[in-house]
Parts: structure tokens; C-alpha cells; sequence
């Protein structure tokens, strides 16, 4: 365990800081990537289980695909904790392999079709142990760096390890084709096209890299003694107002893209049947994972508010263009014009999440200087202090709650095709929701005399 950490001193930065803060945030970053692998790895499973004989209806895959978000969002609300608790390290290497569970579940489960439909709904559940993951990497990396340094530091251990996403509907398509660990296939039947799938394979591939990274995280990673603290002294966050306000953004952002990236290929095959999904599904998520990256730079240079406001206004009139080109009354629809329009969506997605984040750092530590600003040094000290600490609690807090579009997103599209025929009704709905993020956005941050602006 680091005893002293001081990041926002110079010297102590350039001299240690830096270098361990690096070290720290590129062992981050693969376990990262492989938690939103397994958090998202059924989205793929559920476009082929019905090809391989798994009798299921559309709105029990819609579920299949919905519950990890359910479960990993509610494990986000105990992981933001569990740092200060735990300490990093720790925790990383824990919660890392955890992820063994449902890789490994998944891999045995669908190689019988007649493994019960609750089996099924088990393991989606379990998945959200990556989905959890997020919350407590985020908060351990922010008390690593500067105020400075946090836009970049947070948006490339978030950005990248968004990839797991788009890693996941790249890699499981291409490894259930070979029999890469074994066992017997599935024979795979659509559209008078058969073929032979090892499905098994979709868990299975991501166990070696599991363990690695856990090791990695053990044997390479630090615990800061700075950010230590109970559960008690992290609650305050409740109180919070600009707690509660950026749960409400960051569902608009990261919520969004979580629940894209988990609806697009169910919602892209029942839309355009002729399509096959897990050809483009990974474009998405990539697109957002590297916009993440670069919005963390954005903000640093342009502030975190204005580019939010700006970001949903994008978002608007992506959704806008989504509805154009959807089937509507015998018209086919354009599939290119809908895949554009949410790769669209999908990049502004990766900009709000990092715009957002860098948001809550400097808000909390503008909350508590202000509060120290005619006090005496010590008590200024200890103000960064516990401006971190708060504000590490609150980023994982806050990505708790946006998590559960992972949920929402995927049910709301089923729950509109079932009532309506389209999911015309889910998207007028997403509308409106950014529209009061812009809203929010600009009264409490971006307008000139804000309470807190950023």
C-alpha cells in the first residue's frame, strides 16, 4: 500500500506520481475491457440460440439480453464503494476473477438446447458481475491523478475499456466457427442455411485472458492508503445535489450507449430480417469506446458542460434520423441509413460519457474548495481530500444508475414492438429524456452564472 499520494504536487507527480498512476491505469484497462465482454456477451449469445435450436420467443430474448444490465447495474450501486473499502488492487483482482463464473457458465449451458429457460436466465443475471466492474475501476483510477489529468485518465480506462463491447461482437462470431477448446457442435439452421457452431466457445474464449488480468492486477497493481474510507464517510454523496443531477446525465450517455450496444443486434434483426446483425453489431461500441477517448481530450481543453450540451443536441437529431429510416406502413425501411444513424448516435454516446465524467471531478473539488477557500491550509489539504474521495464515489454512483439502460433500452424496444409493431414509440421516448438533459445541462453547469460551472 502507497502511504503518501499527492498528485496534485508537481514535483511529487513528475518524480512518482506519474509512473505508478500509468502502470496502475494500463493494468485497469484490460480488465476493464474483458468486464464489458462478459457484461455484453449476451448479445450475441441470443441471436444464435434459436438457430440452434433453443425454443424461445422473442420477448424472452429480449430479456436474455436486458437482465445482465438489471444485475450489473444494482452491483454497480455496492462496487462504487467497495474501493475505499477494499482498496483497488484488491478489489480489481477480485471482482476480475469473478468473471470466470459466467464464462465459464455460459460456455457449458449452451451446448444442450434443453438447458431450461431459467438456466438461461441465471447466468444472464451473473454477467452482471462485469457490468459491476465499471463502477468500482472508475472511482479506483480517479484518485490516481490530478484534477488536471482526470478527463484523460478517465476517458481512456473508460474508452478503452468500452472496447470489451465491440471486442465481444467481433471476437464471438468469428470463434464459435472453429472448434478452438473442444467439444461437440451445434448445428446451426436460418433461412435454409446450415452450418456447424462450437457457441460454447463464446464463454470459454475469454477464461485465459480472465486470469491473466487478475494476476496482472494482484502482482502489478497499488493500493492508495489516501482513499481509504467507510461506507459512512462515502454516503455523504447522498446528500449531494450534483450527485443526483449527474446520475441523471450520465444515464443520457452512458446509458444510452450500454443499452444500444445491448439491443442493436436482436433489434436490428427482428427490424431487417434480410440482415445478418453480428456482421456490423461491433462497429457501434468501437466507434464509441474511440470517441470516449477523444472526448476525455475535449473537455479537458473545452469544458466538460458545453460539449455535454452540445453532445445531446447530437444525439437528438440522430434518434430523429434513426425514426426516418426505419419500416413504417409496407415502406422496407433503409438498413444503411439506420446503421449510419446509430453509429452516429453511437459516437456521440462516447462523447457525452467522457464529457460527463470529467464533470463530476471538478464539480466536487470546486464544491469543496470553495467551502475551504478562507480557512487555513490544512483544512484546504484536506478539502482535496475529501473532494476525491466524494467525487470517486460519485463516479461510480453515477455509473451505477446509468447502467441500468442496459436494462431499460433493450425491454423498452421489445415492450414497443409488442404493443405497437415498431419501436417508433421506445425512440420518441429517448427524445424526450435528452431533451432534459440539455436542460439540466445548461441551467445548473453550461449557462453563464451557473451554480456550478464546468
Amino acid at each position: 500500500m502507497i502511504s503518501t499520494w499527492e498528485p496534485e504536487v508537481p514535483g511529487f507527480w513528475q518524480s512518482r506520481g506519474k509512473p505508478t498512476a500509468n502502470r496502475n491505469l494500463w493494468i485497469s484497462i484490460p480488465a476493464l475491457m474483458l468486464a464489458f465482454a462478459i457484461w455484453m456477451v449476451w448479445s450475441v449469445v441470443v441471436v444464435n440460440l434459436p438457430s440452434i435450436g433453443f425454443k424461445y420467443s422473442t420477448n424472452q430474448l429480449f430479456w436474455l439480453a436486458a437482465v445482465p444490465g438489471l444485475s450489473g447495474a444494482t452491483l454497480r450501486i455496492f462496487y462504487s464503494f467497495m474501493v475505499p473499502i477494499f482498496g483497488g488492487r484488491k478489489w480489481t483482482a477480485i471482482s476480475t476473477a469473478s468473471l470466470l463464473i459466467p464464462a465459464l457458465g455460459i460456455g457449458f449451458a449452451v451446448q444442450d438446447p434443453h438447458t431450461s429457460y431459467p438456466t438461461m436466465l441465471v447466468l444472464s443475471l451473473l454477467c452482471g458481475f462485469g457490468g459491476g466492474n465499471f463502477a468500482s475501476s472508475m472511482a479506483n483510477i480517479s484518485f490516481f491523478y490530478p484534477k488536471a489529468k482526470k478527463g484523460y485518465a478517465l476517458g481512456m480506462n473508460a474508452g478503452l475499456g468500452n472496447l470489451g463491447v465491440s471486442a465481444v461482437q467481433f471476437v464471438v462470431p468469428l470463434v464459435i466457427t472453429a472448434a478452438v477448446f473442444g467439444g461437440e457442435p451445434q448445428t446451426w439452421v436460418k433461412a435454409a442455411q446450415t452450418k456447424q457452431v462450437w457457441l460454447q466457445n463464446a464463454g470459454f474464449v475469454w477464461v485465459p485472458f480472465i486470469i491473466m488480468s487478475t494476476l496482472a492486477a494482484w502482482f502489478g497493481m497499488n493500493d492508495l492508503a489516501s482513499a481509504k474510507a467507510s461506507f459512512a464517510e462515502q454516503a455523504v454523496i447522498f446528500k449531494r445535489k450534483h450527485n443526483w443531477l449527474m446520475c441523471w446525465l450520465y444515464v443520457g450517455t452512458f446509458g444510452s450507449f450500454i443499452g444500444y450496444s445491448a439491443a442493436f443486434p436482436l433489434l436490428t434483426s427482428t427490424l431487417f430480417p434480410q440482415v445478418n446483425p453480428l456482421q456490423y453489431a461491433f462497429v457501434g461500441p468501437l466507434v464509441s469506446a474511440l470517441a470516449r477517448v477523444a472526448g476525455g481530450y475535449v473537455s479537458d481543453k473545452l469544458g466538460g458542460a458545453r460539449v455535454t450540451v452540445w453532445t445531446f443536441a447530437a444525439m437528438i437529431a440522430a434518434v430523429l434520423g434513426v425514426l426516418h429510416f426505419l419500416p413504417h406502413d409496407g415502406n422496407p425501411g433503409s438498413f444503411m441509413g439506420f446503421f449510419g444513424m446509430f453509429l452516429l448516435l453511437f459516437a456521440c454516446t462516447g462523447v457525452g460519457n467522457a464529457s460527463t465524467f470529467r464533470m463530476i471531478p471538478v464539480i466536487f473539488m470546486t464544491l469543496h474548495q470553495r467551502a475551504a477557500s478562507k480557512q487555513s491550509e490544512a483544512v484546504k489539504a484536506q478539502a482535496v481530500v475529501n473532494a476525491n474521495k466524494e467525487a470517486a464515489a460519485v463516479l461510480g454512483f453515477t455509473s451505477a444508475i446509468a447502467a441500468y439502460g442496459a436494462f431499460f433500452i433493450p425491454k423498452s424496444y421489445g415492450t414497443s414492438i409488442a404493443l405497437t409493431g415498431s419501436a417508433d414509440a421506445a425512440l420518441w421516448c429517448f427524445i424526450g429524456f435528452y431533451v432534459s438533459c440539455i436542460a439540466v445541462t445548461w441551467w445548473f453547469y453550461a449557462r453563464k452564472g451557473a451554480d456550478m460551472p464546468c
